[in-house]
């Protein structure tokens, strides 16, 4: 299959993946008591509201101009107030969890659907139409698992201010302040640690490793 055409097909896949994952940390918000994000209008799948020019267009393409072999970058995040939840702390967590949560729901529906055709077609392992599934799979454990990362602004921060003691009010704050730096220090050099779980899930998913 042309590449480009799969470049292409990627950059869709990506732009509904954290379409979706932004969704569903609103969608969690406003089951929890939050209205900011029905109110912003951002409870829907229109591209406009959600596509954010930097990381939905200007780093895919140039990703894509430098011959990356996947395509990565962010949606706007969309807003919730947590004072309007019932259990802010408690709250916080789950809305973080809800866009990972997505992504590995439309990962695992993916999955099934590929062994579902490889079963019912072995012929068909290995042909343009897995290659095309594969890569929703692939990208959305991307993003699901990059996502849980502990670092703010990811959600995996979340989950891990739920989670701390009040005694560690300094460390949070810490990465609060210096949490983008931290991120962009893991992007190049710990980035490689998450391939091997993205790669055990894939190959759960699936029935075939992708690396």
């Amino acid at each position: 299959m042309n590449d480009a055409l799969i470049y292409i097909f990627q950059f869709i896949v990506f732009i509904f993946s954290v379409m979706v994952h932004e969704v569903s940390h609103g969608l969690m918000a406003y089951r929890l008591g939050d209205t900011t994000a029905k109110d912003a209008g951002r409870l829907n799948l229109n591209p406009l509201n959600h596509i954010d020019p930097l990381g939905s267009v200007i780093l895919p393409l140039m990703l894509f101009i430098a011959g990356s072999p996947v395509l990565f970058g962010w949606a706007k995040p969309v807003p919730y107030n947590p004072y309007n939840l019932r259990n802010p702390r408690k709250g916080a967590a789950l809305i973080g969890l809800a866009g990972p949560g997505s992504n590995f729901a439309l990962a695992l529906i993916f999955g099934v659907i590929i062994r579902i055709v490889s079963f019912a077609a072995p012929a068909a392992q290995g042909s343009p139409l897995v290659l095309l599934l594969s890569s929703v799979v692939f990208i959305n454990l991307l993003l699901g698992i990059f996502n849980l990362v502990p670092i703010p602004p990811l959600d995996g921060s979340k989950l891990l201010f739920a989670l701390l003691s009040p005694k560690y009010h300094e460390l949070q704050g810490f990465l609060e302040q210096y949490g983008l730096w931290i991120l962009i220090v893991f992007i190049f050099f710990g980035i490689n640690a998450l391939v091997p779980i993205i790669n055990a899930l894939f190959t759960l998913l699936t029935g075939t490793p992708i690396f």
